[in-house]
């Protein structure tokens, strides 16, 4: 029987999640509801209290659709409290529970506080028995989401209890008041702005005479993954679900995604908030935390305003408020890292104190990776009411090859491309340069991003197949194309009467890039940036005869393609990379490279000090190391040692250095590099190649557990040495050491690291893991596995051409499926178990005789 008493469940599942512990895999067995309760045990994430919290939470939602005598509310609450508290005092597994159904499940719980609603009214007392039903059938279907083994074993009930959840949903949706004619007619209006806003991209460097500087987003959008790591021994080591990110909060309300500067994080955002607001199902608020990064979140009124949207004061009053109550609306918060670190634990508090009041609506938040703890979003005493922490996947091969090929079509594409022989050219170029990433392995380690790839596809076709090698080689050649040759070569030449060459443009540019450093900020009001142009003007003569600081502020935005204005009230550079290159370089030339000692420890600062080592004198760079090492009274010791490390990672950037400079950073930071846990030994890998001089023999070292942390670090370097190094851990038996041997072919040259690594792999129990056709071709070259993970988003297609027919055995999805209809793996005769992890979307037509398993 149907609940009575309706809570849709985008504001239930949230509150019944209080109640529940996350397992750290998802069970295949039956479990004591007692023992995952959040409220019992000597390490109890939450309180009876809490429970109370949530009593009331469940009240208050049902009141507001029942009339409800509001004096007895109180009481109401106290009641279910008890009852619910009694969830942890039965002896009752998940799969009981489900086979009694909702009705009988409350029963079975009033039964355990009889007389707890004696004092109720009549009224009061059928509204909390119909409550607890309705509680009772959110908090089964929880159950059945996080249980595969109720989902194998009782495939009726739980369609049953899906199906009473819908017809509640949609019962209660039936209820919900329409939106007022000036609601819609705005929502519209403000739907039509943001793909206005958000639908354009622009491609660094794709430029030719008289060509637009932007494009359709969903013309030129390439579709990235997304990691959550999870896993151990017992599952094969630590394992990576992969999905498509645009698809990331369709399996997760919430989610704190991580990416690297140039990642994609924002034009994913761009991406979700234009599907979004054609889609017409959810309204997008996109939310750069630089607007509001020193005021504090926002109000829910003062959304518009504070982003500065151009249709802010035509907002009906209280849209967003009841936007957000209707559970509509998508929270689209971009970089939170760009908030200054006392801020932001201030601006976490407020976002999660939002969330908590207006539940249901989705919301992503995007930071760099080291600029918040893992667990930074995450409630001090409640979870599961946290986010989803995922990360941005490196760009594959496969990825790497679509962007250079959809990069070239784009451009070839372009109406302005008129001309046969400039097409031709441009098919030219593409061919050398995708022959180009695969043969060179510096240009693999910087092809790992839209924005790197970006760059590379624009200057390979700007030095006309010549590139650079090297980050700092790479920014070098980007400025000197976008601030000396861009408007020249695109017959840009009378735009406005400022003439002025690469180098005061530079200069100019450092000045507001160091202020946004110093302000700790992203990006500067206009009238700060005029005056502080004004300020340099009488240094450098070029720039003070072509005008004053207002005219050179106009021509800096218009004619050098590195900064945006936003709203006609502040400036920022198109991305955060130019702005830490451009600083770092101001610092060196001011002569201040030795300032950045007191910021080596903050992890914000670690792509500045590492261009600034880059562009310093040998001996200014040598004197900065040195001060990097010594002593630190004031910081705590991790502080040191990050410091330390950062003089460690700033060698992979030096051209030329003191020998002795050199062996005192090894000497120095050598006994660091000892990692205990694995997030140590995962955080050592951004230090680079030098780490590798630092570990241990492998062969030295017994311990299976200690190796894996070397393994992981090793992994993680990012550089081929590394293959080296992990080869001599080839032979361990561990699971979990193979397993993660087995990971990474993507950050390496796959032929070389098959023929090393994967070849000399023990396969007892291993699943080896693929994440696209380079890898796949290369294991059935080594004549095929019968455990293969699909670790990366494939095509069918390619999968039944990769795979080895007469080895394959086991099949792990942990990459969502391009299909789910899996009628395929009839071609594949030996095949016996497909594992499909239970985070993807549900596949179909699995053949007679394959079982399937979480």
């Amino acid at each position: 029987m149907e609940p009575v008493v309706r809570i849709p469940s985008p504001h239930a599942t949230p509150l019944v999640q209080r109640l529940f512990r996350t397992p750290p895999q998802p069970p295949t067995t039956p479990e004591l509801i007692a023992a995952i309760t959040t409220w019992r045990g000597p390490d109890a994430p939450a309180t009876p209290d809490e429970v109370h919290r949530a009593a009331a939470e469940f009240t208050q939602l049902a009141a507001e659709k029942h009339s409800t005598p509001t004096a007895e509310l109180p009481a109401v609450v106290d009641v279910l409290a008890r009852t619910l508290l009694a969830i942890g005092e039965l002896d009752l597994t998940d799969v009981d529970a489900v086979r009694l159904g909702p009705q009988d499940y409350a029963r079975r719980l009033r039964g355990a506080v009889q007389g707890a609603d004696r004092d109720l009214s009549p009224d009061a007392a059928w509204f909390h028995d119909a409550l607890l039903v309705s509680v009772c059938l959110h908090v089964l279907h929880h159950f059945i989401r996080r249980s595969p083994h109720i989902q194998q074993h009782m495939p009726e009930r739980s369609s049953r209890i899906r199906q009473l959840v819908d017809l509640n949903d949609t019962e209660a949706a039936a209820r919900r008041p329409e939106r007022s004619q000036q609601d819609a007619e705005f929502e519209a209006a403000y739907a039509e702005e943001v793909v206005r806003q958000h639908g354009w991209l622009t491609i660094v460097g794709v430029d030719f005479p008289n060509a637009p500087d932007r494009w359709l987003l969903e013309d030129t959008y390439l579709s990235l993954e997304a990691e959550e790591s999870s896993g151990g021994e017992a599952t094969g080591g630590h394992q990576r679900t992969v999905l498509l990110a645009d698809r990331a909060l369709e399996g997760h309300e919430r989610v704190l995604l991580r990416g690297v500067a140039g990642s994609g994080k924002t034009t994913l955002v761009q991406w979700l908030a234009v599907a979004a607001a054609r889609e017409g199902s959810r309204v997008p608020f996109v939310l750069p935390v630089r607007r509001f990064a020193r005021e504090g979140f926002p109000a829910p009124d003062d959304f518009l305003h504070a982003i500065r949207h151009p249709l802010a004061d035509r907002a009906p009053e209280g849209w967003v408020v009841r936007t957000l109550l209707a559970g509509r609306a998508i929270l689209l918060v971009d970089g939170i890292d760009e908030a200054p670190e006392e801020t932001r634990g201030k601006l976490r508090d407020q976002l999660r104190r939002l969330l908590r009041i207006f539940s249901g609506n989705g919301c992503l938040v995007t930071s760099r990776p080291s600029a918040v703890a893992d667990g930074w979003l995450m409630e001090e005493h409640l979870s599961d009411e946290g986010f989803a922490e995922l990360s941005l996947a490196p760009m594959s091969r496969d990825q790497v090859t679509r962007f250079i090929r959809d990069w070239h079509s784009a451009a070839i594409g372009d109406e302005h491309c008129r001309e046969q022989r400039d097409r031709d050219e441009l098919k030219e170029y593409e061919q050398r340069l995708l022959h180009s990433v695969r043969i060179y392995r510096e240009l693999r380690q910087l092809a790992t991003n839209p924005l790197m790839c970006g760059l590379i596809c624009a200057l390979n076709r700007d030095r006309s197949g010549s590139l650079p090698h090297g980050r700092k080689e790479l920014y070098e050649a980007a400025l000197e194309m976008l601030l000396q040759r861009r408007d020249p070569e695109r017959d840009v030449l009378y735009a406005d009467d400022v003439r002025l060459q690469q180098e005061p443009r530079e200069r100019l540019l450092q000045k507001l890039a160091y202020a946004m450093l110093e302000d700790g900020a992203s990006e500067l009001p206009r009238g700060r940036a005029v005056t502080i142009l004004d300020g340099a003007l009488p240094a450098i003569p070029a720039a003070r005869a072509a005008g004053d600081g207002e005219k050179i502020f106009r021509h800096l935005l218009h004619r050098t393609g590195l900064l945006r204005e936003q709203a006609g009230l502040s400036v920022d550079f198109i991305h955060r990379t130019f702005q830490d290159y451009l600083a770092a370089k101001e610092i060196v030339d001011r002569g201040r490279l030795l300032t950045l000692v007191d910021h080596a420890h903050q992890p914000e600062w670690e792509e500045v000090i590492r261009m600034a080592a880059a562009q310093a004198r040998p001996e200014e760079c040598g004197d900065f190391l040195e001060r990097l090492l010594s002593a630190a009274p004031v910081l705590r010791r991790p502080q040191v040692n990050h410091r330390r490390l950062m003089a460690a990672a700033c060698l992979d950037h030096v051209t030329e250095l003191d020998p002795a400079v050199q062996r005192l950073v090894h000497d120095r930071t050598k006994n660091l590099v000892r990692p205990t846990t694995e997030l140590a030994a995962r955080g050592l890998g951004w230090v680079g190649p030098i780490v590798l001089e630092l570990l241990p023999d492998p062969e030295q070292v017994p311990d299976d557990q200690q190796a894996l942390l070397l393994a992981i670090t090793a992994t993680r370097v990012e550089d081929d040495a590394a293959i080296d190094y992990l080869a001599r851990l080839r032979r361990r038996s561990s699971l979990a050491i193979r397993a993660e041997l087995a990971r990474p072919w993507r950050h390496f040259d796959t032929e070389r690291y098959a023929r090393e690594i994967i070849a000399h792999l023990d396969p007892d129990g291993l699943y080896y893991p693929v994440s696209d056709t380079a890898e796949l071709t290369a294991l059935r070259d080594l004549g095929g596995r019968p455990r293969i993970q699909v670790a990366g988003v494939m095509a069918t297609a390619e999968l039944m051409d990769g795979l080895d027919r007469t080895q394959l055995t086991h099949l792990w999805l942990n990459a969502e499926p391009t299909d789910p209809d899996m009628s395929w793996l009839s071609r594949f005769p030996r095949l016996r178990v497909l594992r499909v992890n239970p985070r993807l979307p549900r596949v179909r037509n699995v053949p007679e005789g394959v079982t399937i398993t979480a």
